[in-house]
């Protein structure tokens, strides 16, 4: 069994409770474009476990398998603890999919604006936890910030395509992206033009009883090789270069901001069949201290005092270890 994942122990009731919890805010946050749930699984302590349980997916968990050694398989595999992950995301996304899209049309200011502070809060957070600031964690800071910046930026947004081999491939980058801190899936999936076909649409007709399988099939398939591939990368990075790691994750949070500035407006093209898509976003300074504005503020708060208590819990329970 691999040290990292046993040294962590047997799960408790009140394990359960708090990984559910993790998972919800997880969820939550890979549905929104622009806010990563790799950061929170970053900030509430949870990410290199996670990382490591996913890449124990390998020969010897399927060998455990076809040789019924299933309780041993379960351990190995770190299942309990990735169930209860999953779970919690599942009913996030699928009960956020519908309350998403009404949201953003008509308080889009305010949901930015919370998310904003969400991600503000986690630089700090997530910053905080390199032991040496060295000239190459520095060089590594501005790189991953440099890096978010510019795919913030982006405006060349491609349009919607329904295609097996693309849905996989959005399948595969989006989970890639969705657990790495800063670098959100969602967002991915905009600027590759299948946000609102897989997001939106095909998330929630499943909370309706309707399955898309042309669509969520590849999807899924997708995101189960480039999972399965990239969080073996991260594990080896972040055991051979700890601090470099977590400060190249620190500026790909600070960089995301970007993504989540509250006071945009869309730039949209038509194509040629009519339709309309998002190729990029127009941010500006509010001109005045309005309602909205303050109201955004006090949301901007809201986010941060969110992430100091996920804070604060994660280290109370690390210290009741």
């Amino acid at each position: 069994m691999d040290a990292s994942q046993s040294d962590d122990g047997p799960l408790k009731l009140k394990d359960y409770i708090w990984i559910t919890a993790c998972g919800l805010f997880m969820g939550t946050a890979n549905i929104i474009p622009g806010v990563s749930g790799g950061t929170v699984a970053l900030i509430t302590g949870i990410y290199e476990r996670l990382i490591n349980s996913v890449k124990s997916f390998d020969v010897s968990a399927i060998k455990l398998i076809f040789s019924g050694k299933i309780k041993t398989f379960i351990e190995y595999t770190n299942l309990r603890f990735l169930a209860t992950i999953i779970f919690g995301m599942v009913v996030a996304m699928l009960s956020l999919a519908k309350l998403l899209d009404p949201l953003f049309d008509e308080y889009p200011v305010y949901v930015w604006a919370f998310f904003f502070g969400l991600i503000l809060a986690s630089v700090y957070f997530v910053g905080k936890t390199v032991e040496k600031w060295t000239a190459a964690v520095i060089v590594a800071l501005l790189i991953g910030c440099g890096c978010a910046l510019a795919i913030s930026f982006i405006s060349d947004v491609a349009g919607e395509n329904d295609s097996v081999w693309y849905v996989f491939l959005c399948g595969a980058v989006a989970i890639c992206s969705m657990i790495l801190p800063g670098l959100s899936g969602s967002y991915v999936l905009l600027l590759m033009g299948n946000y609102e076909l897989i997001v939106i649409d095909a998330l929630s007709d499943i909370s309706d009883f309707h399955f898309q399988f042309g669509l969520l099939i590849p999807f899924l398939m997708g995101a189960v090789f480039g999972i399965a591939a990239f969080s073996r990368i991260i594990s080896w990075i972040f055991k051979k270069y700890r601090d470099v790691t977590i400060s190249l994750l620190t500026g790909f949070v600070f960089g995301s901001l970007g993504m989540l500035w509250p006071w945009k407006d869309e730039i949209t093209e038509t194509l040629s069949d009519g339709s309309e898509k998002v190729a990029g976003y127009d941010r500006y300074l509010p001109d005045s201290f309005d309602g909205e504005v303050m109201g955004a503020i006090g949301l901007m708060i809201v986010g941060i005092l969110v992430i100091w208590v996920f804070e604060k819990l994660a280290a109370s329970r690390e210290s009741d270890r």
